[in-house]
């Protein structure tokens, strides 16, 4: 499918379109956070059906196998069968989108995040009760996931040179909030009544914008004849490129790589986790937690922005990043403490936490990944900002991993504890990008 455009409309429209498609791939991640809290429940708040087969007036309304005692340790495996193999298959993913047209390769990654993403919720209508099937489910979405974030940072980087890469990235990455956002309504209206729906819905929409993606990316300019963007020169052959980028990742990606597991673990946590916090704590309803935890993003969208104009204005990457790190530890400590205290306090600090979160971790995804992916000393390599990108998110990946496993293990011990996981995640994030 072909159209004819101006470059800034190519550019806008890349742009829109890369945005809608990781929309989805958040989306569809975030259903299990808001149905955790549906999967165990309270039972001895609801009335039991009279016709109800079974003893146990404890665990009637829990879908096993979440019925049972460990059923925190049973949530953060099934987190981690997904993330663990995103974080494995992001180390590949790179490999794999340098060398597949990017619009296949995002297509068929959508199109199999969907299928996998609707056989968790069909669960629900054929009455499955095995962890293997829902850790197998996630387990293999997560690989598939794994298409999206090198493929849509390689196209906006083909269209955008460096000068207000942060501004331009701070605004676009807010896919990840309004994703996670979108996720929690479209759960939430299913939640209570049926929560197969939870996740057989977003399975359709990113499914969808598969299809979309098929027919309307342009990946390059040069494919529409439009010139690249400014950022490099002649591009340096195989040996001299991996040189550059052995020495790119020695100068700026470890570091920034190290900070982001940090970030992602603290943000990953808040993603898995936040709701059943707030339903616990607050004693919300799942879809009141669900839709009060879209706070949390909100604020991470303001974040994002403003990490992304700042350090365009300072030109200082890395000291934004440590700023906003910096004041999150504290915060996070007032939100354990005050953050439930009444409705006005809890909306104030899920927007403070989620911007000061959130923030670094956009910033690195994005400009950071797309500023060493496009160095001077690579000569604009195609497969260099795949690979870079690559670099850095499966780095992050691996905190992703571990903050959502750490939650489920330490949670049983106290909400406090797992917050002090998280404080200590942060400082360390800061102190490793400084």
């Amino acid at each position: 499918f072909s159209f004819s455009l101006s470059p800034p409309l190519y550019r806008g429209f890349t742009l829109f379109l890369t945005f809608l498609f990781y929309t989805s791939y958040h989306l569809s991640r975030k259903p299990i956070s808001i149905v955790k809290s549906e999967l165990h429940k309270n039972c001895s708040t609801l009335i039991r059906p009279p016709n109800l087969n079974g003893t146990d007036n404890e665990t009637w309304c829990d879908w096993a196998p979440f019925d049972q005692d460990n059923y925190q340790t049973l949530f953060g495996a099934v987190d981690n069968s997904f993330l663990v193999a995103y974080a494995i298959g992001m180390f590949f993913s790179g490999i794999f989108g340098e060398r597949v047209p990017l619009r296949y390769y995002l297509t068929t990654g959508m199109l199999l995040s969907g299928l996998f993403t609707c056989l968790f919720g069909l669960g629900f209508y054929w009455n499955i009760h095995s962890i293997w099937y829902y850790a197998f489910v996630q387990a293999m979405n997560g690989l598939v996931q794994t298409t999206g974030w090198p493929a849509v940072v390689a196209c906006v980087g083909n269209w955008f040179g460096k000068g207000k890469r942060g501004f331009i990235m701070g605004v676009w990455n807010s896919h990840t909030s309004v994703g996670n956002i979108l996720g929690s309504l479209i759960a939430g209206v299913f939640v209570s009544s049926a929560w197969g729906m939870s996740f057989i819905v977003p399975g359709i929409i990113i499914a969808s914008t598969g299809i979309l993606c098929f027919f309307f990316l342009v990946e390059k300019p040069e494919d529409v004849g439009c010139s690249p963007p400014q950022h490099h020169g002649p591009e340096k052959g195989m040996f001299l490129f991996l040189l550059s980028l052995c020495d790119i990742i020695l100068q700026g990606v470890m570091e920034f790589s190290l900070c982001l597991l940090f970030a992602k673990l603290v943000s990953y946590t808040f993603l898995y986790w936040l709701p059943l916090y707030i339903s616990n704590v607050a004693h919300f309803d799942p879809k009141e937690a669900g839709d009060m935890s879209t706070l949390f993003d909100v604020g991470g969208i303001v974040g994002g922005v403003v990490a992304g104009l700042v350090s365009d204005q300072t030109g200082g990457r890395a000291s934004t990043c440590c700023v906003m790190l910096i004041v999150a530890a504290p915060m996070l400590f007032l939100y354990n403490h005050i953050g439930q205290h009444s409705l006005g306090t809890t909306i104030g600090m899920l927007l403070v936490c989620g911007a000061l979160v959130n923030g670094p971790y956009a910033l690195i995804t994005t400009a950071v990944s797309a500023d060493l992916g496009t160095h001077e000393s690579l000569r604009g390599n195609s497969r260099a900002l795949s690979t870079v990108t690559a670099i850095i998110d499966g780095t992050g990946s691996i905190g992703a991993a571990l903050g959502p496993l750490l939650a489920g293990l330490i949670s049983p011990t106290g909400w406090n504890n797992v917050f002090f996981m998280l404080i200590t995640a942060d400082i360390l994030a800061c102190l490793v990008s400084v």
